[in-house]
């Protein structure tokens, strides 16, 4: 009897050392799902860059720019341009414009993607105001600025050489803090 009691512990022991690592890998998933996006480029998820290549001689690529934000912040975002055609390597500064409605301050966070997904792994943000949070004062009005490149890689992919645009789309949402009530 003694020995089908240190079975039975020990099965015990050993399915409650695995629905902790399940509880575990389920916590984990979405930091580990990020960082496979952004190492792949899966879903869209650009790269982030120090500086660009320099452009490349090849069929230049337009990009679009797309403004949204979540119901639940009370702000006005828009791209100040709605398209720019760019060489392949070249870095490019671009602007979207926010302003807080509401007399009181407001903080949001800017989610990003990139269409075609499989664009996402050749295009690279050196500079974005979605990489932190903003907080804006009543009425504010600001300019953020993105700065980009394109990597001339993606007119060697066969999947990709023949993007002619390519869709930058960012949507802000509310972000709840301490910050943003005082």
């Amino acid at each position: 009897m003694t020995a089908a009691v240190n079975r039975n512990n020990r099965t015990a022991a050993m399915m409650a050392l695995l629905g902790l690592a399940m509880l575990g890998l389920a916590f984990a998933s979405v930091p580990l799902y990020r960082i496979f996006c952004q190492v792949t480029g899966f879903g869209g998820t650009t790269q982030r860059a120090d500086a660009a290549p320099g452009a490349a001689a090849t069929r230049p690529i337009g990009v679009r720019f797309d403004a949204n934000v979540n119901s639940a912040l009370p702000w006005r975002f828009t791209a100040k341009q709605e398209t720019v055609r760019i060489e392949p390597g070249a870095r490019t500064q671009i602007f979207y414009h926010a302003r807080n409605m509401v007399a009181r301050p407001t903080t949001g966070r800017a989610v990003f993607n990139v269409s075609p997904a499989n664009a996402g792994q050749y295009f690279s943000k050196i500079e974005c105001f979605c990489f932190t949070e903003q907080t804006l004062r009543p009425g504010q009005e600001v300019d953020m600025p993105v700065v980009f490149f394109v990597d001339p890689a993606i007119r060697n992919d066969p999947d990709t050489r023949n993007v002619d645009e390519i869709t930058l789309s960012y949507t802000f949402y509310p972000v709840e803090s301490d910050r943003a009530g005082s």
